[in-house]
């Protein structure tokens, strides 16, 4: 089995969206949803060398863009956790999954194909990442000398897009964002930092960084996961 990088594509909604692979061919195909909007790229080059490893064991991986992401050419404000969800299971169909994983934000649009086994890593609410992004916005307003509210701007967000640590959110974004939970799923795991997955909180660093150690313990218990939870 061939250690290097594969890029394959998904289609949806009038879109060729990219799909990073490593083992192709193993009977064991993990599709990997990312965190999202700004804890996405920070956590990026970690996954990748998780996905690396458990192909050095056999077992193929695949992380997704979501549309709207990286070098996709949909429009990120015209996307809603909804649309989202539509995608990955759009993606886990045409790409073949077996096994479903999401780190932070991913567990909230992970659900689309509710009867693969789903893996979980410190499950995020909408909420939370909403309010982080406000905190975000107001904060280099305030740098700027503009006075700045989240009252403000949610009310801002209720009509029109509003850009959010970098991000060009649309009203539906926001609006679902600001109450979702990760949704039940029949075959659901859930792991968290300490608790078998050794690591740091690369999602809340300023810069993208790496960890070995995060890499290697999650590559681990995908492996463990998915020889024996069916799929």
């Amino acid at each position: 089995m061939s250690l290097r990088p594969e890029y394959r594509t998904y289609h949806f909604a009038g879109h060729d969206e990219h799909v990073l692979c490593f083992g192709a061919g193993s009977s064991r195909q993990i599709l990997i949803i990312p965190p999202l909007f700004d804890e996405m790229n920070r956590c990026r080059r970690m996954l990748a060398q998780a996905m690396r490893r458990l192909a050095e064991s056999g077992l193929g991986s695949m992380l997704l863009d979501l549309p709207g992401c990286n070098e996709s050419l949909a429009e990120l404000e015209g996307q809603s956790l909804g649309t989202w969800r539509e995608a990955v299971a759009a993606a886990a169909t045409q790409q073949g999954a077996t096994h479903i994983a999401s780190l932070r934000g991913g567990a909230l649009v992970d659900h689309g194909v509710t009867d693969l086994p789903h893996w979980r890593l410190a499950p995020a609410k909408g909420s939370s990442l909403l309010k982080t992004m406000i905190r975000t916005r107001i904060a280099g307003d305030k740098e700027a000398g503009k006075a700045t509210s989240e009252a403000g701007l949610m009310a801002t967000a209720k009509a029109a897009p509003i850009e959010l640590a970098g991000n060009l959110l649309g009203p539906a974004m926001v609006t679902q964002l600001a109450s979702a939970e990760p949704a039940e799923v029949a075959k659901l795991t859930v792991r968290t930092l300490g608790q078998g997955i050794a690591g740091s909180t690369l999602w809340l660093r300023a810069e993208p960084q790496d960890d070995p150690a995060m890499s290697a313990a999650i590559a681990a218990d995908l492996d463990q996961w998915s020889a024996t939870c069916g799929g």
